[in-house]
């Protein structure tokens, strides 16, 4: 009997691990995912605080984005998603990154996040603009660029 279950683990195991797709194939899927999602929000209207489609901030755009493209929950700040994922140096952008700046003079580290959705743009919720889409090579932003996060 014990042979018998045995057996059957293993096959179940690799009837699953058939089932599955690649980790590879994965990310690429959700990246995309991720930027399709980001992108049915532009023009929501920007709001401190936000987390949802009446009006986001920015980490709350970028946590909202991510768990409804990914299951992912976030840290709610900039500064705490910031502390997760994987370092990406800015050559090696891929879709669905996070992206961070530091916008505050008094303050040092990440206050602003984004989506890099290729191209050198991201998507993000400004408080000028709402969720909109800008380029990370306009003096601003790459002045204000202090680093990515791939999750």
């Amino acid at each position: 009997m014990k042979k018998v279950l045995f057996a059957a683990v293993i096959i179940l195991s690799l009837f699953l691990e058939l089932l599955a797709p690649s980790s590879r194939a994965e990310a690429a899927f959700s990246s995309e995912k991720v930027v399709q999602e980001g992108k049915k929000y532009i023009g929501v209207h920007y709001r401190y605080g936000g987390t949802t489609p009446s009006g986001f901030d920015c980490s709350g755009f970028v946590g909202y984005t991510y768990r409804n493209a990914t299951g992912k929950i976030l840290p709610r700040t900039a500064s705490g998603i910031f502390s997760t994922g994987q370092y990406v140096s800015k050559g090696s952008l891929k879709k669905g990154d996070i992206v961070f700046f530091s916008t505050i003079k008094s303050k040092r580290g990440a206050s602003h996040t984004g989506i890099y959705i290729g191209g050198s743009k991201f998507i993000h919720a400004s408080t000028s603009k709402g969720v909109s889409i800008d380029s990370l090579k306009t003096s601003y932003w790459r002045s204000k660029f202090i680093g990515a996060r791939r999750l």
